[in-house]
């Protein structure tokens, strides 16, 4: 072996290695339960990614997003360098090159999807849906089997053994190896590591089943042939069965799966449907937030899309009135009690809309007004 195959392959074992002490975010949904709770973590998930891929980015998404890196990587030349390089070289079709390589770009987007960081996933979206739009492109035409070694805590483990023939989603994208030998190395030993417990996963993919969840073989981006596939961020696998080898390795055993066949299609689908066909926007983003609860960030996306409105726009009135309901949800009744009288006011500068439409939001006002008395 050549030396610069040799250090191509320690680098790529180095990233392996890495991605396999990764925590692995994985959202369950147990079809014997409600929507809510872990159910409904489950569902808003899936309609969070659905409305990052149709949103547009702008200069200013991709200035905040360069911010944060150079923040984060102050001190280190070598990513400084790299995001110099991200800021003059990236474009759409260069998005999977970038995430294979062991940088910046796949630590910081991974952390944010892992962890569900809602601000860094907002900056990252183009490049989300650049790298969706190159795994349909080079989407595999034949049924895979693939496989991936995982450190687990004990706890992690126990929960999806509690989930056998349930559905599982993957949070991040999912990176897998078409060579079994290759996951079965980095399987490694835990021997150090007694609070962990090391997790063999088998998977089977169709692409004919699974055509809005792609997955492709993007061995040819890397830098030393890793037989590597991606499978898309929110890919959802039914868990088929959960065994242990002598070894200590547990095997798990999944399949990709389609958006026909989930028990929670026509949750899925209604939600979505809530939020267009079309492209998405700040407000629809504002709300699928306010919708998971996160009122905070709900509220924080809303003044974002003020921002970036006029005065004369005749859907700010619309923006002050969710704000009003955000705020009074957060038990922020004065600031709420603003933004009713600003889309009043916006109401009366527009008498074309109509007076009832007027009357109604006088009369939210006035029934605001007695709930605050109250307090």
């Amino acid at each position: 072996m050549e030396v610069h195959e040799l250090v191509a392959r320690i680098k790529a074992d180095h990233k392996s290695l890495t991605r396999v002490k990764e925590p692995l975010s994985i959202t369950m949904f147990n079809t014997g339960k409600s929507t809510t709770g872990v159910n409904g973590q489950f569902v808003f998930s899936q309609v969070l990614i659905d409305c990052l891929l149709r949103m547009e980015s702008n200069k200013r998404d991709i200035d905040e997003l360069i911010a944060r890196c150079e923040t984060e990587y102050r001190g280190n030349n070598t990513e400084l360098n790299r995001l110099r390089e991200f800021q003059k070289d990236y474009s759409y079709d260069k998005a999977l090159s970038w995430y294979t390589r062991d940088s910046f770009f796949y630590r910081t987007l991974n952390k944010a999807l892992r962890c569900q960081d809602i601000d860094m996933m907002f900056l990252y979206r183009s490049c989300i849906t650049d790298i969706y739009r190159q795994l349909q492109r080079y989407q595999s035409n034949i049924p895979l089997h693939v496989y991936r070694s995982q450190l687990m805590t004990k706890n992690e483990l126990e929960d999806l053994k509690q989930s056998i023939g349930e559905f599982i989603s993957v949070n991040s994208f999912l990176s897998t190896s078409m060579k079994r030998s290759i996951a079965v190395f980095l399987a490694g030993d835990t021997t150090e590591q007694t609070y962990m417990e090391r997790v063999f996963f088998e998977i089977d993919a169709d692409p004919k089943i699974a055509i809005s969840q792609p997955f492709a073989d993007i061995s040819t981006l890397s830098d030393f042939d890793e037989s590597e596939v991606l499978f898309m961020v929110g890919s959802i696998f039914r868990l088929n069965s959960i065994s242990c080898k002598a070894d200590q390795v547990w095997i798990i055993r999944m399949t990709l799966c389609s958006g026909d066949e989930h028990d929670f299609k026509d949750v899925l689908a209604h939600m979505k449907k809530q939020n267009g066909s079309g492209p998405t926007n700040l407000r629809t983003f504002g709300k699928v937030l306010w919708e998971m609860g996160k009122l905070g960030l709900a509220e924080k996306y809303y003044n974002r899309l003020l921002t970036e409105l006029s005065l004369n726009d005749l859907v700010i009135s619309n923006v002050y009135e969710d704000l009003a309901q955000i705020t009074s949800q957060k038990g922020d009744f004065d600031i709420s009690m603003q933004w009713r009288q600003k889309s009043l006011a916006v109401k009366n500068q527009h008498q074309s809309t109509g007076t009832a439409q007027i009357d109604n939001i006088s009369n939210s006002i006035g029934k605001f007004a007695e709930k605050f008395d109250h307090y």
